[in-house]
């Protein structure tokens, strides 16, 4: 750029004035004898001292007395500038009235028409070092902080970005401490007044202040770890300040269980009540049902005596009678072994091959299956399976398992549709499993109600009570190809 040759041109004076009017201190110092030449006035009314009074004055006199700022160490720091040009270091002068003053200060040799100089420039740095130390202090208290405070603090940007995390979040949301976090929505799912929601509406929500809950997955079998707290909004970022309730979370959850188990008892005993009244009412009709099928016999063997009846209809009419007389003993059978159930009197204890019951059932079970197309696999032993039992109660939750299966394959493609019964020995055990090839199942499926439309839902639950009555163990278990697998196991006889 060319100089304007009208602008005037600075003399000796005018730098004379710009050193004197610059509130940086100056100080110049003789490069040989390193006395001291001249001094600015911003020096002098940092020491406290006049130009006429510093000359005089050696490194002691206005240096403190601390070892490091010996006489011989400041002769060597400004010889050092004299020889190498430069030289830069942090001194403490001392003003007149005793005053300790932290400086930086920079040594430049100057080369002037009497002989070289070295010029110090020096300023107070008392207040930033008092500054430093106030943010060390500030950074080691907010480090014990984040490393030994349960609460979780992130501080996120706009977008959702993790740029800050305590010890304590980057452990409980399982991140590497030396990778990036990234966005927060990749470690958990957002939830705010009970529902699931975006970072983009919680921020937006944030203003200033918005409630927050993280769902965050566990590792492992274990359930997902919950935090709540909220998030703030700040100058340019987003601070979230969380506290684990996982411990909270479960407890509401065992309380709503435990509700629910207290529903399901009344329900049992309001099922309970019902059964007595029904097998109360049912059995005078069931036993008059029996004496008019005896009658109807009697009448038609004298029919045929008299020759008023066919001998050949006469056997039809029988087989009938007979069909309808043994399904009136086993609904019978049922009617009493529910009131004894239900009455909570000891169950009748017989050996019963395991097989015969499930054969008793397989019936109904084949009936139910063949609506919806449910094909019925069943793989029986040819040696016995004594077991001591109630054989209709048995039999019945036989049929909620396999029903429950069936019902649950109907909602399948049919390619699945398949279901399989076993019965087998193992060890001191008979058991039965049912297999199928459905959705499978959540929670335990032994205390929590079913979601069937039709149903008391609480077959499951009976036949729980049922089999662990009769010393005996029932499950429920994932198969590991797709669907559930339900079982019971009874002690051999």
């Amino acid at each position: 750029m060319t100089a304007d040759p009208s602008a005037p041109e600075l003399v000796t004076t005018d730098f004379v004035a710009m050193m004197n009017a610059s509130r940086t201190c100056v100080l110049v110092h003789d490069a040989a004898t390193k006395n001291i030449l001249w001094a600015n006035p911003a020096a002098c009314d940092l020491l406290e001292w006049s130009v006429t009074e510093l000359r005089p004055l050696k490194a002691h006199h206005m240096s403190s007395s601390a070892a490091q700022y010996d006489r011989v160490i400041g002769r060597a720091w400004l010889q050092e500038a004299v020889e190498r040009g430069s030289n830069r270091i942090e001194w403490h002068y001392r003003s007149r009235t005793g005053r300790v003053i932290p400086t930086d200060a920079v040594a430049t040799r100057v080369e002037l028409a009497q002989g070289p100089v070295v010029m110090v420039q020096f300023r107070d740095i008392e207040r930033e070092q008092e500054v430093e130390q106030l943010l060390r202090r500030t950074t080691s208290y907010v480090d014990a902080l984040s490393r030994h405070t349960s609460t979780i603090a992130l501080m996120l940007d706009p977008d959702g970005t993790v740029r800050f995390a305590t010890d304590t979040a980057i452990a409980v949301l399982r991140a590497d401490p030396d990778e990036a976090l990234g966005r927060l929505t990749r470690f958990g799912t957002l939830r705010s007044e009970g529902r699931r929601t975006s970072w983009s509406e919680l921020a937006r929500r944030a203003a200033p202040v918005a409630p927050v809950q993280l769902e965050v997955p566990a590792a492992g079998q274990t359930g997902p770890v919950w935090l709540e707290g909220s998030l703030e909004r700040l100058d340019d970022a987003l601070l979230m300040l969380l506290h684990d309730v996982s411990e909270r979370v479960s407890t509401e959850a065992r309380r709503e269980r435990e509700l629910a188990r207290e529903n399901h008892l009344a329900r049992y005993t309001a099922m309970g009540d019902m059964a007595m009244a029904i097998a109360h009412e049912l059995g005078q009709p069931l036993a008059a049902a029996g004496n008019f099928l005896a009658g109807v016999t009697r009448r038609a063997a004298a029919l045929v005596a008299s020759g008023t009846l066919p001998a050949e209809a006469a056997d039809h009419l029988d087989v009938g009678i007979s069909s309808a007389g043994r399904q009136i003993d086993r609904a019978a059978r049922i009617v009493s072994s529910v009131r004894a159930y239900v009455g909570h009197l000891e169950h009748t204890e017989q050996v019963v091959d395991l097989r015969d019951v499930l054969e008793e059932c397989l019936y109904f079970v084949r009936l139910r299956a063949d609506p919806p197309g449910v094909r019925v696999g069943v793989h029986v032993p040819d040696d016995g399976l004594g077991v001591r039992c109630e054989r209709v109660l048995t039999g019945q939750v036989v049929l909620n398992l396999c029903f429950n299966a069936v019902d649950e394959l109907a909602a399948c493609p049919s390619e699945d549709r398949d279901l399989t019964i076993t019965l087998a020995r193992e060890g001191a055990d008979a058991v039965l499993t049912v297999d199928d090839r459905g959705r499978g199942f959540t929670g335990d499926p032994f205390t929590e109600f079913t979601t069937k439309e039709h149903g008391s839902g609480i077959g499951l639950a009976l036949s729980y009570r049922i089999i662990t009555r009769q010393h005996g163990r029932i499950w429920a278990e994932h198969r590991p190809d797709g669907g559930s697998r339900f079982g019971f196991a009874l002690p051999l006889a």
